[in-house]
């Protein structure tokens, strides 16, 4: 059972009365250029949500990653909870944007529903509508049994190592949670399941040598192409493998092995080429294990090696899939909870990406990303994000808390 219609209303009336304090936050924390490579200006960004946060009468928790080897190196991560009870709803976004194509993204820029800037979408306007979900239920003086984790990390747009993988390791992220919520910005559709993925670079050496001397050399691209052979011949055979889950309608559901998304090597047109490079990006498949995979890859290349092909190869990217069912009961009251704020059931689909989810997932936590905004336009030159979607997800996730937090009733007779 859902919440009744008059609440309903009054969350996105409540709302909607503050959709200029919410941009006012917004075009704030889009102002401060949390680029990352290399993972600028965190502490001020962390500054200013604990700020308003603890205004909104959440506690906050500040975690700090030092590398001990070079204490510039550092990276904070903001937990803060709402609500008392051992159960835990998380609420999760990160708070770095990919590197900006103009300094001008730094400049957010309002006009009339729509604030254009960098994060705008990915992400920070998921954390604007976050934030007001909690601030709406305070408002609201919703009973909730048990509490609502507001948890923000950097590091998101490079795998996590100092977010959400640092904190995990530690046992900080999802303590006695029940389910959690991701802001991404999913273009109204909710993320069930992503993809894994294990990202290499190949380095294939030869010898160097002038073209009209080439029997003294070692052609390195020769080499390469006799690798790439060999890895041909498992992308036809991981390609056939299909995921059972709901793609929609701009992905395929084949599993990927890609090659040359980076490559390069030599010096001139008449020199032997000493050394090549390519990279390999497998997209592993929920039903796919990583580990299995992974020695799979590796195994083709040793086994060139074996062969007599000198290379090497560095790992850039690992990370599992996830998945849950979208049956599991935050998976129904996010449904239920989008439909009777927008009026349309959403479609559960997998994440053509990597999911932060997957830290939550690995624990047996259901966790679904849905968020305001396009991710067509994240990462672009013209971010942005509607406020009018801003809104309604704060409405949707206040929702959807007070139904999976809702207090257990004795049955009166």
């Amino acid at each position: 059972m859902h919440e009744s219609s008059s609440e309903t209303d009054g969350i996105l009336a409540f709302l909607r009365q503050r959709d200029d304090e919410m941009a006012a936050l917004l075009e704030e924390l889009v102002s401060i250029p949390t680029e990352n490579p290399p993972g600028k200006n965190y502490a001020a960004c962390v500054d200013l949500v604990e700020n308003h946060v603890r205004r909104a009468g959440l506690t906050c928790e500040r975690f700090s990653y030092v590398d001990a080897n070079d204490p510039a190196d550092r990276a904070e991560s903001l937990v803060c909870t709402y609500g008392n009870g051992k159960r835990a709803l998380y609420f999760h976004g990160h708070y770095d944007v990919v590197p900006a194509q103009s300094g001008d993204q730094f400049r957010p820029l309002r006009k009339g529903h729509f604030v254009f800037g960098r994060g705008s979408c990915d992400m920070k306007g998921g954390i604007v509508a976050m934030l007001y979900a909690i601030v709406a239920l305070n408002e609201m003086e919703a009973e909730l049994d048990g509490r609502i984790v507001l948890t923000l990390v950097p590091d998101e747009e490079t795998g996590g190592r100092r977010g959400s993988a640092w904190l995990a390791g530690r046992n900080l992220l999802g303590r006695d949670a029940i389910g959690m919520l991701l802001a991404e910005p999913t273009s109204g559709v909710v993320w069930n399941a992503n993809r894994g993925a294990l990202s290499l670079r190949v380095r294939v050496i030869g010898k160097s040598a002038h073209v009209g001397l080439q029997h003294q050399g070692e052609n390195a691209f020769e080499r390469m192409l006799m690798v790439v052979g060999k890895l041909q011949e498992l992308k036809r055979e991981v390609e056939k493998r299909s995921t059972g889950f709901n793609t929609g309608t701009a992905q395929r559901p084949n599993s990927i092995l890609m090659m040359g998304g980076e490559s390069g090597g030599g010096t001139n047109f008449n020199v032997v080429p000493a050394e090549c490079h390519f990279t390999i990006d497998r997209r592993i498949n929920p039903e796919e294990d990583l580990a299995t995979e992974k020695a799979q890859l590796l195994g083709v290349l040793q086994g060139c090696r074996d062969a007599g092909i000198p290379l090497e190869w560095e790992i850039l990217q690992e990370a599992p899939s996830a998945s849950c069912s979208a049956e599991e009961a935050v998976g129904t009251a996010l449904s239920r909870s989008v439909q009777t704020v927008t009026g349309e059931t959403p479609c559960f689909e997998m994440c053509p990406g990597l999911l932060e989810t997957r830290f939550y997932a690995a624990n047996g936590i259901p966790a679904y990303a849905y968020g305001p905004g396009l991710l067509s336009v994240a990462h672009g030159p013209d971010e942005y994000v509607d406020l009018r979607k801003v809104i309604d997800t704060a409405a949707i996730y206040a929702l959807t808390a007070m139904e999976v937090l809702k207090p257990a009733r004795e049955h009166q007779g």
